[in-house]
């Protein structure tokens, strides 16, 4: 059990990779279009201003496991879950809804999920209506609209590109812009 406040980063791993690549890039992403994990952890930290500590959910069913993509969340301090159940189960989501429901139960601790999942609603409510700080980090356009209506109520949701910065290049993105943040450089 944690002995100070901090705050848990579960990545869905397979969710924001298939986001990125259907959704927006409309194709398998190139290794440079991928998120900097790094910079999602370190986000993180700042977040809700403590310690964080970064769970990245894998699906391992097939029995393999990506080695160098494991080395590199090992290096940028992640704690790599890969998970394996029946092909018919969503392991990831089951994995993640159980982690939030263990969180739950902790006396503190405060949750960024990145995620665009909606299978999670029960357990990010939970924790919203215990007062806990929870965040979604996604890309807003895409998240499920059942956790966006949980910001009423004090989820706070983070657009990964433009809250986080969490990729090198701008994204192929056709999404509402607040007039405050138009940058029309970005278009020339």
């Amino acid at each position: 059990m944690p002995d100070a406040p901090r705050t848990y980063l579960l990545i869905d791993g397979e969710n924001i990779d298939a986001t990125l690549g259907m959704s927006v890039l409309g194709r398998r992403p190139a290794p440079e279009e991928r998120p900097r994990w790094d910079r999602i952890l370190d986000f993180a930290h700042a977040a809700f201003d403590q310690p964080a500590k970064g769970l990245f959910f894998l699906n391992a069913s097939s029995g393999q496991m990506p080695m160098s993509f494991v080395q590199a969340l090992l290096a940028m301090s992640f704690h790599p879950i890969p998970l394996s159940g029946l092909s018919s189960e969503k392991v990831v989501d089951i994995g993640i809804q159980r982690t939030l429901e263990a969180i739950a139960d902790l006396p503190e601790g405060d949750i960024l999920l990145a995620s665009h999942d909606g299978d999670f609603l029960p357990q990010v409510e939970r924790l919203v209506d215990a007062g806990r700080q929870v965040g979604v980090i996604c890309f807003r356009e895409f998240v499920n609209h059942q956790l966006t209506e949980l910001t009423a109520r004090g989820l706070r949701i983070f657009d990964l590109e433009d809250d986080l910065g969490a990729f090198q290049t701008p994204l192929p993105r056709v999404r509402i812009i607040p007039l405050g943040s138009f940058d029309p450089s970005r278009y020339l």
